[in-house]
């Protein structure tokens, strides 16, 4: 399995405060990996290190078999994209126009984008179906339709590797469930890789039930305290010991026999 990114013995600090530590992990073409752990653990941190917006203190990180730090910041524009976890929209761009700024990697941040940069945004818009929107303005979108043009900026970028942060907080479970759904079809059948913090253990589970290779890695003091399958990774007694809380993993089976696993929380450890 070819691997898009190698993590090995990361750490990073704001000063004297350590914020993680000996952090490891690999993430090979064709996968999800779901970060997970309690607010301030450092997982935002983690995905600015790797988009080489900070600088570690210790470890190293491979990007495609080369060292982040070989590379330009639009060489890593080029094989890394990013979708945030809230967007401000400061100014009316037209849905078509946001997705094209994520060709800048490749046109310059002064340059004009061609045809064929044009045919790739399209593209982009369809696959995820905000084609429709494309010259509405940005600002008039709902929170679900604004991620997803977002996934299709992303994906017009062209990179193989996608970092997420929080993507679905402040959806609804419709617009979260699509959103979800989109990001397991790009991963099945595009072959990219997803990288995506989160705050709920329930997603590494969703992806894992529709078939699509998963692994889940909770934070805990610092550093990884497991990572692996979910079913392996996400206990009752690994929520316990990382969130501090009572839950209990349920599995059921769906129409198509497969196993779909859920979280019932029953209460906090005082």
């Amino acid at each position: 399995m070819n691997e898009l990114l190698r993590v090995e013995h990361l750490a990073f600090s704001y000063g004297r405060r350590q914020v993680f530590r000996d952090v490891s992990f690999s993430v090979p073409a064709g996968q999800i990996v779901c970060l997970m752990g309690p607010n301030g653990c450092g997982k935002t941190t983690l995905l600015d290190n790797i988009m080489a917006i900070h600088r570690p203190e210790r470890g190293s990180i491979t990007l495609l078999g080369k060292p982040l730090q070989a590379y330009r910041r639009h060489q890593i524009a080029a094989e890394i994209a990013y979708v945030p976890q809230i967007h401000d929209v400061h100014f009316p761009y037209t849905v078509r126009e946001v997705v094209l700024m994520g060709r800048t990697a490749y046109t310059g941040l002064f340059g004009e984008p061609g045809p064929e940069d044009e045919e790739i945004c399209l593209a982009a818009m369809r696959r995820v179906g905000v084609d429709r929107f494309a010259d509405q303005p940005y600002s008039r979108l709902s929170g679900g339709e604004i991620k997803l043009v977002l996934l299709a900026r992303a994906l017009g970028q062209g990179t193989r590797l996608i970092l997420m942060d929080e993507p679905t907080a402040h959806l609804d479970y419709r617009n979260e469930l699509l959103f979800l759904e989109t990001i397991a079809s790009l991963v099945a059948e595009g072959g990219i890789s997803v990288l995506m913090a989160t705050h709920s253990p329930e997603h590494a589970f969703y992806f894992r039930g529709l078939g699509v290779d998963t692994r889940a890695a909770l934070f805990k003091d610092g550093t990884i305290f497991a990572f692996g399958e979910p079913e392996e990774v996400i206990t009752e007694a690994a929520l316990e010991q990382v969130y501090g809380v009572k839950a209990r993993i349920v599995t059921d089976i769906d129409e198509q026999g497969r196993p779909i696993r859920s979280i019932s929380l029953r209460r906090t450890i005082k």
